[in-house]
């Protein structure tokens, strides 16, 4: 009955237009007055989820994508990747592409990138006639690619409500995301040349490294991030501290487009951003505890195991499950409320946690993209001015390769277990 009330409740919440965090914690809260628990745990519960060390890293990253975004690293990553597939047909869809999986690896938010990518490439694809569809459904789907690069707050999210290793699933992280990105840059090319896009020219050889050498510091991001955790020089959390302090400096002394007057309005932005994770994450811990005291995530799992002994059948019952929670839930809520119930499940069926974290994110970065809730649709849809249906459509190849992908990840497990075989 509490499983009941708590899901009614938060659905009837949604339904009533409250934010999710809200509605987790109104929900919990009804919860723990009707089954009669101390109302101490509604504060304790809260407080006790976000007093965790790795969940620093989200604030920090967080501080990074807004640095890069105002410190001109964002328009120096286009400049760079047109510098290179200037001359190929369709050359500005490439830049989308190529930039969604560098800029991936800097901020760590797939809406934040969308945001950037489509604020700067969108009017430009409409002055070449590029078909607005297309340019949204492009935009939304490479900034997406940010949720699964690393450094991802959503993988952060994961490793920690799992307790698995956040620096083995950034490394394993890498390829599915990279492999997503060359899916979009293919059907790109199809696209342009099936509508004869033009190409933006062949940018000559002096051109080409005057881009690379200006934009060299903040190539070196993904670099600093990757090398530090994986060579044991920092935590994922030091990780985002280094990477915010580095991306101030490049803003101020290298590119000198972040002044002392910029900086508050900075530090707001990217703590309003961090304010509302941080609710969703303490809602969803409540929320969780309610369930795991009642066992409902145990017999859940047994439900689960009851269906089929069939690994392949069950993971794929999963993979579906996750697709339809990620229509309606973001991706932060969702790992948190269903990693507790999954997790033990995959174990059970062989499937390495690092493996499972990569199936959860995949199918989530996907509901960023599916109505009714893809934020990253709707950051699309309005600097486009492209409506929700219209973009739907022009979405559903770029839905191919990325379940193309989640099948690779889900069902061949040296997509993964490389990064985490010592």
């Amino acid at each position: 009955m509490l499983g009941f009330l708590l899901f009614g409740c938060f659905f009837l919440f949604l339904f009533m237009g409250l934010p999710i965090g809200f509605g987790l914690a109104l929900a919990s809260l009804v919860a723990i007055y009707f089954f009669d628990y101390p109302l101490t745990v509604f504060t304790q519960r809260m407080f006790t989820a976000v007093d965790s060390f790795p969940l620093m890293a989200i604030p920090l990253f967080m501080l990074a994508g807004v640095l890069m975004s105002h410190g001109g690293i964002t328009r120096r990553i286009i400049d760079f990747t047109l510098a290179f597939v200037g001359g190929i047909r369709g050359s500005l869809g490439h830049v989308v592409a190529i930039s969604g999986v560098i800029m991936g690896g800097i901020s760590g938010s797939g809406v934040a990138d969308a945001a950037a990518l489509g604020s700067v490439m969108i009017p430009e694809m409409k002055k070449r006639k590029y078909q607005p569809e297309f340019s949204a459904a492009l935009v939304a789907c490479s900034g997406s690619i940010g949720l699964i690069i690393p450094p991802s707050i959503a993988i952060i999210i994961y490793g920690v409500t799992a307790q698995a290793s956040i620096g083995d699933l950034f490394m394993a992280a890498a390829g599915p995301g990279v492999l997503i990105g060359l899916g979009f840059l293919l059907y790109s090319y199809y696209f342009a040349v099936k509508n004869k896009y033009p190409s933006e020219g062949a940018v000559p050889g002096p051109e080409k490294w005057r881009r690379f050498k200006d934009a060299v510091w903040a190539l070196m991001m993904p670099i600093i991030i990757i090398g530090g955790i994986r060579g044991g020089i920092f935590t994922a959390t030091e990780g985002g501290a280094v990477i915010a302090v580095y991306a101030l400096l490049v803003g101020v002394f290298v590119y000198k487009e972040i002044t002392l007057k910029k900086l508050p309005g900075i530090c707001i932005e990217a703590a309003a951003s961090t304010a509302i994770i941080a609710t969703i994450i303490a809602a969803t811990s409540l929320f969780g505890w309610l369930l795991a005291s009642e066992q409902i995530p145990l017999k859940i799992t047994k439900a689960l195991l009851g269906v089929t002994d069939n690994p392949y059948l069950l993971l794929l019952l999963i993979n579906l499950l996750l697709l339809v929670v990620g229509m309606f839930i973001d991706s932060g809520p969702a790992i948190m409320l269903l990693a507790p119930i999954l997790v033990p499940v995959a174990i059970k069926m062989g499937v390495h946690p690092v493996q499972f974290g990569l199936v959860m994110v995949i199918n989530l970065t996907i509901g960023l993209l599916t109505p009714p809730v893809g934020t990253a649709m709707y950051v699309a849809s309005n600097i486009s001015g492209v409506p929700i249906p219209r973009l739907s459509r022009a979405l559903v190849p770029f839905w191919g390769v990325m379940l193309f992908v989640l099948m690779l990840v889900t069902y061949i497990p040296a997509m993964t277990s490389w990064a985490f075989l010592k």
